[in-house]
């Protein structure tokens, strides 16, 4: 199978283009599925039913999130009854939602698992412990022909010790809620994809998808001027495309996906 993973959607222009180029990415890349993180979709906070049903309709498959993932109020009876569109599986038990799904491709089963990082993030349960329970729930080969892993976190280095965490029992562990791409995508010793961080869908002449005169204003003076908005240039569609091995559903390939804007042309 082929799966494109698009890092978080930043803003309406993001959004717009993803859900534009959606149906021919998916012809052109011969893709299986598509996941996205829409959690910064909403003007570059949270995500909305009307803005998740729109890129359902374009063709992705599971919108995955972080910690944005309730700042639309109205997004949390949705995501009790839509079990494509997934929070991060250590949110407290009880939280509204699920943070994993077994989803069917013809006669193929694709397990999303969305996890959060602890450090520097907000306090929620181990993300590893509740990873590792959801592989061992649905293991790959015996009940997943591939597990997909977004792994929404700060600090590279907790992202890197998931990766390893995950090798041989998942298909593709990557993480967001960075927004920059990192240059390090390989496959594991043991068969599973990696990269650092995807990305976001954004314009990246900005400071991780916010126009740039309020964040260099806060960092320069410590003040407070006004609100962050979304940067709404040319956006880059960042991520990575995994190809699987159809006997172990580990990952036989994986390549960065950039198109568009400011950094697909730098290639």
């Amino acid at each position: 199978m082929r799966i494109l993973f698009l890092g978080d959607i930043m803003g309406r222009a993001a959004r717009e283009a993803v859900i534009q180029a959606m149906p021919r990415l998916r012809n052109t890349h011969h893709l299986d599925f598509v996941i996205v993180n829409g959690e910064n979709s909403a003007g570059g906070f949270g995500i909305t039913s009307k803005i998740a049903d729109a890129l359902f309709d374009s063709g992705v498959d599971v919108i995955t999130t972080g910690n944005h993932v309730f700042d639309q109020t109205e997004v949390q009876g949705y995501l009790d009854r839509e079990p494509r569109l997934l929070r991060p599986v250590n949110f407290p038990d009880g939280t509204v939602g699920r943070g994993v799904g077994l989803f069917s491709v013809g006669d193929k089963n694709i397990l999303v698992v969305n996890a959060m990082g602890q450090l520097f993030m907000e306090s929620l349960d181990c993300p590893f412990v509740r990873v590792e329970r959801e592989l061992a729930n649905c293991p790959l080969r015996d009940m997943a022909d591939a597990i997909i892993v977004d792994f929404h976190a700060e600090a590279s280095s907790e992202k890197m010790a998931m990766g390893h965490h995950c090798d041989g029992k998942a298909t593709l562990v990557v993480g967001t809620h960075t927004h920059v791409p990192t240059a390090d995508a390989q496959i594991l010793p043991s068969g599973t994809a990696y990269q650092t961080d995807a990305g976001m869908c954004g314009d990246y002449d900005s400071v991780i998808g916010m126009q740039k005169d309020e964040p260099l204003n806060r960092f320069v003076s410590k003040m407070r001027n006004g609100r962050m908005q979304p940067a709404d240039g040319p956006p880059t569609l960042c991520g990575v495309i995994v190809e699987t091995d159809e006997r172990s559903g580990l990952a036989k390939h994986i390549v960065p996906f950039r198109e568009g804007g400011r950094l697909a042309r730098t290639h």
